[in-house]
């Protein structure tokens, strides 16, 4: 399952490599965040819920706009 974290308060590189090391650091889920989009894409390999992930970027220092699941091609 792919789900789409918007994020608000990254506004560099460090900031973009800073959530994308937490997000990967757990245990089922590889991320890629795109710092122009304000955003990270998630790919998880198991049963992760949203507030693992809310609390995991918030705890990063950043807020979390939204969690969505991710359909289709293009998102």
């Amino acid at each position: 399952m792919k789900k789409i974290i918007e994020i608000k308060g990254m506004t560099c590189e460090h900031c973009q490599a800073r959530v994308e090391k937490v997000l990967n650091a757990i245990d089922g889920v590889d991320a890629k965040v795109e710092l122009k989009k304000n955003r990270a894409v998630v790919n998880l390999k198991k049963d992760i819920d949203d507030q693992t992930l809310r609390d995991t970027v918030t705890e990063a220092g950043y807020q979390v706009e939204c969690i969505s699941e991710k359909k289709g091609l293009f998102s």
